[in-house]
């Protein structure tokens, strides 16, 4: 007899553990690399660090405009020394735009990168951390749909913004 229950009951301990109910958890990572105070603080600090180089770019394009608008509106007038001198200085002019821009962006984008990263770290081992004090058996992330009962997101967002 004795046997027997213990026969029944190593049966029945993994059909215990199939139906033992899992905790799983949604976290939609783009909304908190996006929306979190330390993603929008490293955006703030970035549009501050390039600010000036982008003011800069931004008056080189309009003194480029309003060179371009002065020989269509007087080139046939001007003397054809002084056309093709201000024909030089527009081309000039828009290579420097095109490199400045081209550097700009370069340096932005791998700024970007540096700040960015460690709002990923962040915010990884905060999804770490929620999941183990949760006690969550699984989080997923990049999902097709995931049931609003199981996001946490605002719950990452909440414990990253402390």
């Amino acid at each position: 007899m004795q046997r027997f229950f213990i026969f029944l009951l190593a049966l029945a301990f993994p059909l215990a553990a199939l139906t033992a109910e899992l905790k799983i958890g949604y976290v939609n990572t783009e909304k908190v690399f996006r929306d979190s105070q330390l993603a929008l603080k490293a955006q703030k600090k970035l549009e501050k660090e390039f600010k000036v180089r982008d003011q800069n770019i931004q008056k080189q394009v309009k003194q480029a405009r309003e060179l371009q608008a002065f020989l269509e509106k007087e080139g046939l007038t001007l003397a054809e020394t002084d056309r093709v001198q201000k024909q030089k200085e527009l081309a000039n002019l828009t290579r420097d735009i095109q490199h400045d821009q081209r550097s700009f962006r370069e340096d932005l984008n791998q700024r970007k990168n540096e700040e960015f990263a460690g709002v990923q770290e962040r915010a990884r081992k905060t999804i770490m951390e929620v999941a183990e004090r949760e006690k969550f058996d699984l989080i997923l992330e990049n999902v097709i749909y995931a049931s609003p009962k199981i996001d946490i997101t605002d719950r990452i967002l909440k414990s990253l913004d402390r």
